[in-house]
Parts: structure tokens; sequence; C-alpha cells
């Protein structure tokens, strides 16, 4: 851990936060790393950096539990640095999209090269919807648009519009469906996942739009906005390669899109808030989030891994997020619990009993899915 220890005062991992932009330079480095090496293996760098060489070093590097100081707060957040080092994902991931557009319209990809390509910046692609979501947490006008530009790639733009104004509200509730269920497996919780959220994104703009007295074909409708993004960009992209690289394009955005569910599944599995006397459920606390303090997954991914306190608190930014020792933890970083989750029997062995210990026992307190196809929906209790 010395290298934490020479970095500010304010923030041990300041100067760790640049490894961030490895991820969308992963785009950029296959053909390169072929051509010098003659090694095929490195299309599929994407997969091996992400699925391997993360896992390995989250152990070998260990967890961090340092929190940023109440003081140093402000501080945080106003210094520009950390938001330069978000604003430099998108211009790498749009130029790696292009590189790999060009390659794959080329002859000279086997099919299996071309395949170890798309996973690749399918991988880009998912955690490109990773770096929107901390830019569209922002109040900041061009925070918000750069968040649905870094959508543009996977065609999940409408994740700004229910992950903020949805998730943020229903999570670990029934309500919720990006909120995991106990015993429900990742392959079940995909198609409720991502059909549930893009029907409560449709309902929630068209209420917003609705209150404002707008139109749905409006300027200011942000799904609109977001999906003209990427009409925009896989339309150019096709118009200049031609119509071969659509395969490419629908596999890479499929696999960003599953990357992102993936997340989602582990972050809130089995997790429930209680509900109070008026029936409304209570404030979302760092209990109701799956937390862990691994290192290197939290810097590759902006801190996203301190997910309780992102809820607890959605408007800190990623350097300001505190570690909690309230909240649920997970025994691996996300890189490691991704692959778990993959398969289903290991998933519960992992996570099933952690579930229960966090409740006491209590079966009642979880949020799972009952006989008939009913959800568990606690009793209002006193609070």
């Amino acid at each position: 851990m010395t290298i934490l220890r020479r970095g500010n005062a304010r923030d041990h991992k300041r100067y760790l936060w640049i490894l961030s932009t490895i991820a969308p330079g992963c785009a950029l480095l296959p053909a390169p790393l072929v051509d010098s090496t003659g090694l095929v293996l490195f299309w599929w760098i994407g997969p091996i950096l992400v699925l391997v060489v993360i896992p390995v070093l989250d152990v070998a590097m260990g967890r961090d539990g340092s929190s940023p100081r109440d003081e140093d707060y402000e501080a945080l957040s106003n210094d520009r640095y950390y938001r330069w080092c978000t604003f430099l994902f998108l211009p790498i991931q749009c130029i790696g999209l292009a590189i790999a557009g060009y390659l794959w319209s080329g002859s000279d990809l086997g099919l299996v090269d071309k395949l170890g390509l798309a996973v690749t910046l399918g991988i880009v692609s998912g955690i490109g919807i990773n770096a929107a979501h901390e830019l569209g947490h922002r109040v900041e006008r061009l925070e918000r648009w750069l968040a649905k530009i870094a959508l543009a790639q996977s065609g999940y733009g409408h994740f700004f519009i229910e992950h903020n104004r949805g998730h943020h509200v229903r999570v670990a509730t029934p309500e919720d469906p990006a909120s995991a269920r106990f015993g429900e497996s990742l392959w079940a919780f995909i198609p409720r996942s991502v059909g549930g959220g893009f029907r409560s994104a449709l309902v929630l703009e068209r209420e917003r739009l609705s209150r404002k007295g707008e139109r749905w074909f409006s300027r200011d409708n942000c799904l609109l906005q977001a999906w003209s993004m990427s009409i925009a960009l896989f339309g150019s992209l096709i118009l200049v390669f031609g119509p071969v690289i659509i395969p490419f394009l629908v596999l890479q955005a499929v696999i960003g899109i599953g990357l992102l569910e993936t997340v989602n599944y582990l972050e809130h599995y089995g997790l429930l808030r209680a509900r109070r006397a008026d029936g409304r459920y209570e404030r979302c606390s760092p209990r109701h989030s799956w937390n862990s303090d691994h290192l290197v997954t939290n810097v590759f991914l902006l801190h996203l891994q301190r997910h309780s306190d992102h809820h607890a608190n959605p408007g800190r930014r990623y350097q300001t997020l505190r570690s909690s020792e309230e909240a649920p933890q997970l025994p691996f970083g996300y890189a490691t619990m991704v692959l778990l989750a993959t398969v289903p029997p290991l998933w519960r062995a992992v996570m099933d009993h952690r579930v229960l210990a966090h409740y006491s026992g209590d079966l009642t307190l979880v949020n799972r899915k009952l006989e008939g196809g009913r959800v568990n929906r606690p009793m209002p209790v006193d609070r």
C-alpha cells in the first residue's frame, strides 16, 4: 500500500484515478498488441483484463478501507482533476469504437478474432455505462449531456432516466426491477431488469413531460435525446464502414448491457427496505446495498463498489464516497463477483448465507419471491 501513502493528503488514491481510463483504452490496444507480439489472444484483452487480471490484482492489493475526511469534502468535490478523469473516458471510447469498426469491416480478421474484438468493445461499452452513471448524477448540464453520449455505444439511453428517477427511488424494494431477489438467478434477473427498466423509463419521462406541458415528441424528451445519439453514432459507423459492421454493433451493445445488468444484480441481491407505519419504505441507508472495498476494482470503476454510500448520498462525487461498516460486504471485488453470478449454484453458495446473516436469519426481512409469483412486501413497522 506504499503507493497510496504517497498520494495527496486529502485523497490517497488521487493519482490512481487516471488508471480508470485503462477501460476504454482496451479498445485501442488489441491491434497494436497483436501486431507487435503476433499473439491473437490480445483481441480478447477486454475479458482478460476484467475477468482475469483485475480479480488477481484485487487479491494481491487487498482492501482499502480509507475514507475522505469530512473537512475535505468541499475541496475534493470542487477539484476538477477528478472530473477530467471521467471526461477522458469519452474520446478514448469513441476513437476505440471507430478503430474496431474499421478492423471488423476489413477482411483480415477471422471469426474468432472478430468475436474477441466484439467482446472487448462490449466490455468497454458496459464500463461506459458506469462512466455515464457517474456523470448522470451531476447537476451540471455539461456532465449530464456527456452521460448521454457515453450511453450511445450501448444504445442504453433510457438508463439515464430509469437509474436516477426510478432505481434510486425504489431501490431494495419489490417494485424495483434492478434489485435482485433472494434466490433469483442472474439469467432470470436480466430480462426482468431490462424490460422493467425500459418500461419504467417510458412512464417516468412521459410523466415529467406532462408536468411541463410538453408533448412526447419534444426536444426536451431525454429519452429521444439519448436514443438519437445512438442512432447518429451507429448510422455514421454503418455509413463509413458499411452494413457489414451491424452484427458487431449489436453484439458489443448486448454484451455491454449484460455487463451492466450483472453488476445491478450483485449490488442489491436479496436486500429489502422495511416499510414505515405510513406504508412508505424507510429511507435508503448503507444497509441496502452490497459494498466492496477491494482497491483495484474501485479505482477501475470510479468507486462504484462503495455503492452503499452512493445510494445513501447520491449527490456525492466518486472521489468523496466513503467506506461503510454498516453496509453488508461482498467477499470479493465486482470483477470476481460477476464471474460467480454467471453460475447460479455457485452464486447462491457464496451469497445466500450472507443475505440471511445480514437479517439475522429472518426470511421475512429479505427481498424474495414467494409462492404463486408474489414477492415479499414487508409489513409496516413503527419507525
